[in-house]
């Protein structure tokens, strides 16, 4: 954690909402995390040091990207890599405008380095955000790493019509990310979790497959996993999602479950309905990548997320079976420092076991 963030950022949690602190920092990054003076100022803070892997043709210069929900809006995509990410997620984005669920709707519990929210997809739509994301292009203002956008289904349209709804935002948005994310695993959109099944995501997928061919452009399309579904589901999924050629599984979203409270205001904030994120995540989110990594045996990208905050708990997900790695809650309690800190202690690992890359890490739990 650096000083910086110690001794401002941090306190300053205390005294600011958990939605407003993150529409600040979101604000302030647009702006100035945007010009080439923020950039520069940024990267010399924040530069990550160079863990190269290759995934899905894309040179990564190390597997740690931010995870979706931090700038839904696609907002400040230039700021992620001047502050230490190999790669960034935006979204999730849905085919309609949706102003998400009501207020409050994002908790913080410190002591357990955890996050609730109960957002909704609150997002301008695709038809807006892909307006925002050409204009970006036109000014020259598009990352130089890889881009990944996430596709949630919109809240007024049900499931059954959630395949044509999944592939009119996939169109939307195709010249706009270099690979895409199926998120059918939110818990805070009515529903959106029984597109888990067989039937229902077969129907997604095939949609979405028929975008891509019309595009003529092979580029990756992902499904994202609960945690809380039983292990029987997540082979069902998995093995669907594989059989109408899924490209890669992210592994996973947040949790309704909660651990125990261990004082007054995690005890409020799990009272709260909504997704779980951050640090109690760590054990299911490792046994979910170690599933995918079996169930696939190996032949896809799994994306690994949740409560990745330290090197060490990165290693776990990498020996797991993750081949590329996420993280949101870490920024909010660690700071921005966070992201280099966690790429250095990997370099540091993947010379103690003896590897030459750390390509060769993954999985490596499984041999």
């Amino acid at each position: 954690m650096g000083i910086g963030w110690r001794i401002f950022g941090a306190p300053a949690l205390k005294f600011v909402d958990s939605e407003t602190a993150h529409k600040l920092s979101i604000k302030t990054l647009s702006r100035f995390g945007e010009t080439n003076a923020g950039q520069m100022m940024l990267n010399s803070v924040y530069k990550s040091p160079e863990l190269p892997i290759e995934v899905f043709g894309k040179l990564f210069h190390h597997p740690l990207g931010l995870a979706a929900g931090f700038d839904k809006g696609a907002e400040a995509l230039l700021s992620w890599s001047a502050m230490g990410f190999s790669w960034c997620e935006y979204g999730g984005i849905t085919r309609y405008p949706q102003d998400g669920n009501p207020k409050p709707r994002m908790f913080r519990a410190n002591k357990h380095r955890a996050l609730i929210n109960r957002m909704g997809f609150n997002n301008p739509g695709a038809s807006e955000v892909r307006k925002r994301l050409i204009e970006r292009k036109t000014s020259d203002k598009w990352p130089k790493f890889p881009v990944a956008a996430n596709i949630g289904r919109s809240k007024k349209v049900s499931n059954d019509h959630a395949a044509e709804d999944y592939s009119a935002t996939l169109d939307m948005l195709w010249d706009h990310a270099d690979l895409f994310v199926l998120n059918v695993s939110s818990p805070n959109t009515p529903g959106l979790r029984d597109l888990q099944t067989v039937d229902h995501l077969s129907s997604v997928l095939k949609s979405c497959n028929r975008i891509r061919e019309r595009k003529g452009d092979n580029k990756p399309i992902l499904l994202k996993l609960s945690p809380d579904s039983r292990d029987e589901e997540i082979s069902n999924s998995i093995s669907a999602s594989m059989n109408l050629g899924i490209d890669g599984i992210v592994a996973t979203n947040t949790t309704i479950k909660r651990p125990i409270p261990i004082n007054t205001q995690s005890r409020k904030a799990f009272s709260n309905d909504g997704g779980l994120s951050g640090r109690p995540l760590q054990s299911r989110s490792l046994e979910v990548i170690s599933k995918s990594y079996s169930e696939t045996d190996g032949k896809i990208p799994i994306i690994g997320v949740g409560g990745i905050d330290s090197a060490e708990s990165a290693w776990e997900a990498i020996t797991s079976g993750a081949t590329l790695l996420q993280l949101y809650s870490a920024m909010v309690f660690n700071g921005p420092s966070v992201v280099s800190s966690i790429v250095k202690g990997l370099k540091g690992k993947v010379k103690e076991a003896g590897f030459t890359a750390i390509k060769e890490a993954v999985g490596y739990k499984h041999i």
